[in-house]
């Protein structure tokens, strides 16, 4: 933590020289996320991957002098909606991005989009504003309902019949699990909602031996997950029903938490660390020597927003504005997640992939990508959005 704490300080110091050179003002980033509680080291892993691109630009995204102002929302919508409230009014901030859960994005979209700032969502992001609801200032950097629906495309092409469903009870959990019934062309043998501080997934399990299914999808995040799947490979169940799920619910900090308890899953990704593409090799590596742990999903997201950021900022001269909007849909970057596009409603379209879980040449278990599922796909919410 002071690691990171002191990366962050030394590119604000380097965006105070910049700003004393050129006689400009940084420009603001509010950066509201979750830095703790179970889903902690999601916010962690988005703010740390976007840290090091500042880190690389010396405190500038796009060569324009950035000071970012990082939160804890603590996975509590009110806390948000406050910190975003100050931000707007206090610190008149028109850039903001980092929010992890829906739930905490739903609660503050409408305050920031009403005031005319711009968010970019580095993690999940609600269906309400992926339709009919679209924005021009709202943008989508990690993923939307297509992450989850890959998830029943690699349920149908595993041959599942019957699949069991859970999720937390929440705003997300819900539309995952639509997003998955979406994909899904079997019968769904059962679906549990569970608490966001569930620690306990006994009688859940007990439920699944009943229904006997194919398959399970759970869509159990950070901590949650560690959870489960200790909890699920203690049971005997792990090598009798596969689990075939979406990238939140294996990431390679959860990996490292859990080991063999993960053996038996197939997971639904738009990354991995082991893409092969120059931006890809070379994120890895510096994100590595910077925290002395291997880059998730969400490090990677992070990385990619304040990237796109630098790109729209250099194209803007460093203003939010239209010509700022612009850039950002025109997603001119290098992706780590190679070829990156937005779709109509400014949500990402991407290659998805199949994961599964190997030992690497150190004889440690990680995440190794067997094969691509779909190529180019964005949400279904896309053609319901009448922005052109």
């Amino acid at each position: 933590m002071i690691r990171i704490l002191i990366a962050i300080v030394a590119a604000g110091l380097m965006a105070i020289f910049a700003v004393l050179a050129n006689g400009a003002e940084p420009v603001k980033i509010g950066f509201v996320t979750t830095l703790s509680g179970p889903g902690g080291y999601l916010g962690e892993d988005i703010r740390d991957g976007f840290a090091l691109a500042l880190k690389q630009g010396n405190g500038a995204l796009g060569g324009i002098p950035v000071q970012l102002l990082v939160e804890d929302d603590g996975l509590k919508p009110a806390a948000a909606k406050q910190i975003v409230d100050r931000m707007l009014k206090s610190e008149r901030v028109q850039l903001f991005t980092g929010t992890v859960f829906a739930n905490v994005a739903l609660a503050v979209l409408g305050d920031i989009l009403d005031a005319d700032a711009v968010w970019l969502g580095p993690n999940t992001s609600p269906d309400e504003y992926a339709g009919k609801g679209c924005a021009p200032n709202y943008f989508v950097t990690g993923w939307d309902e297509t992450l989850h629906a890959s998830a029943g495309v690699l349920a149908n092409e595993a041959g599942v019949k019957q699949l069991f469903l859970m999720a937390p009870n929440y705003q997300t959990g819900k539309q995952v699990i639509a997003a998955v019934k979406k994909q899904f062309k079997g019968t769904i043998a059962g679906e549990l909602y569970t608490s966001l501080d569930q620690t306990d997934f006994s009688a859940e399990i007990a439920q699944i031996r009943a229904a006997a299914p194919d398959a399970v999808y759970e869509f159990q995040p950070g901590g949650l997950g560690i959870n489960f799947l200790k909890q699920w490979a203690a049971s005997g169940l792990k090598d009798k029903i596969p689990l075939i799920v979406a990238a939140p619910s294996l990431d390679p900090r959860l990996l490292a938490a859990v080991g063999d308890a993960a053996s038996n899953m197939h997971i639904a990704a738009e990354w991995n660390a082991d893409l092969d593409n120059p931006a890809n090799r070379a994120f890895v590596a510096a994100y590595r020597a910077a925290y002395n742990r291997p880059p998730t999903y969400y490090a990677a997201h992070g990385y990619e927003t304040a990237n796109l950021i630098a790109a729209a900022l250099k194209a803007s001269g460093g203003k939010i504005d239209a010509t700022f909007r612009a850039a950002v849909k025109k997603a001119d970057f290098a992706s780590v997640r190679g070829r990156f596009s937005f779709a109509t409603n400014q949500a990402p379209v991407l290659d998805w992939y199949e994961l599964a879980v190997a030992k690497g040449g150190d004889g440690a278990l990680t995440l190794t990508t067997m094969r691509k599922i779909r190529t180019q796909a964005g949400g279904a919410y896309a053609e319901l959005c009448p922005m052109k």
